[in-house]
Formats: C-alpha cells, sequence, structure tokens
C-alpha cells in the first residue's frame, strides 16, 4: 500500500479533514489521494507529494456544514479554505495558492499532466471515486485493497445530496453543472459500489 506524506502539514490535513468530514467524505479523500498516486505512477507523472496530499485531504471541506458557502462554489471556497491553511501551515502564499488551483481545477475541464500534475490527478482520482470514470486504469486487485481499506460507507448516496444541495443553491456552480448533466445518474452507477 502507498505510504502517506509524513510532513507536519500533511499530518496537519489529515487530522483537519478527521475532525470536520463525515466518515464517508474521509474516506472519499483518503481513497482520491491513493487512486492518484496510482494512477501517477502507472503513468510515469512526477507530482509533489506533499501539495497533492494536502488538495485531497482538504478538496471537498467545503460541502461540510462548517465550511460551506452560500454565496461560493464549493470548490472555490475549498479553494480559498486550502490556501488559509497553506499559509497557517507556513507555506509560502506561493505554495498555498497552488493548493487552491488545484482544487479549484479539479472541477473544471480535464487538465494535461503536463500543464498542472496534481489538479490533473485530483481530477482522475475523483472522477474514479465519485462517478466511475476511466475504470480501466485501476485493476481490480487495487480496487479490492483500496476500498477494503478505506470503505464507502453510503459515499455516493451522501455526494448525490451534497451535490442536489449545492446546485439548488449555488445554480452557476460546478455542482449544479454536474447534476444538470446526468450526475445524479452516473454517481449511482459508479462500478466501485457493485
Amino acid at each position: 500500500m502507498i505510504d502517506f506524506p509524513r510532513t507536519p502539514a500533511a499530518t496537519a490535513a489529515l487530522t483537519v479533514a478527521t475532525r470536520f468530514c463525515s466518515p464517508a467524505l474521509l474516506n472519499h479523500c483518503v481513497r482520491s489521494y491513493l487512486w492518484g498516486t496510482t494512477y501517477a505512477a502507472s503513468h510515469g507523472i512526477a507530482v509533489d507529494d506533499e501539495l497533492f496530499y494536502v488538495s485531497a485531504m482538504l478538496h471537498d471541506m467545503a460541502l461540510t456544514d462548517s465550511f460551506d458557502s452560500h454565496r461560493v462554489s464549493f470548490e472555490q471556497a475549498g479553494g480559498d479554505l486550502a490556501w488559509v491553511f497553506g499559509i497557517a501551515a507556513g507555506w509560502s502564499a506561493e505554495r498555498a495558492a497552488r493548493a487552491t488551483e488545484i482544487i479549484v481545477l479539479h472541477m473544471r475541464d480535464d487538465v494535461a499532466p503536463d500543464v498542472d500534475p496534481e489538479a490533473h490527478l485530483l481530477q482522475v482520482a475523483t472522477s474514479w471515486d465519485v462517478a466511475g470514470r476511466r475504470p480501466e486504469e485501476f485493476p481490480a486487485e487495487t480496487r479490492e485493497e483500496i476500498v477494503g481499506r478505506y470503505p464507502r460507507q453510503g459515499f455516493s448516496s451522501e455526494f448525490i445530496a451534497c451535490f442536489q444541495d449545492q446546485a439548488t443553491r449555488k445554480p452557476g456552480g460546478a455542482a449544479a453543472a454536474s447534476m444538470a448533466s446526468d450526475g445524479a445518474r452516473r454517481i449511482a452507477a459508479n462500478p466501485l459500489d457493485g
């Protein structure tokens, strides 16, 4: 199994996610890191491991009650939170801004790995864990190991409810676009839930 980064910022990000995320959302964040790291290794993508880990742990924090913004899209609010987290962790403003970019871009159009490897990995990992996109990238053995250690715990239904709520309150956001393009059906049909 892939080892997690052991830096103070990485440890703090896991502590924050554990404190504020539901068990299903926390496991999604951990799985997102693991899927992304697995994909990076199989495709030879060099990645800043600490930056990717922190971004993966914090990418959905704005779906939680404590950090939900009623006016700002969840990915932008989560990115802003990651910037604050990074500064508090002692990162430079530039490094903290990278965490913001990664989190915001993971909900945008595909980003090429040579343009932004961490955002690309978060896109690949979350689209697989949420909606089952690119199943060919993740062999059955890898799926069993990761989901066995970090079970889904009703993640799909919880995530659909979060996105429907976001779509209702923020019709211009990425969650609304996902729901309008049959996102709930894709999430419910994820092969990881089968």
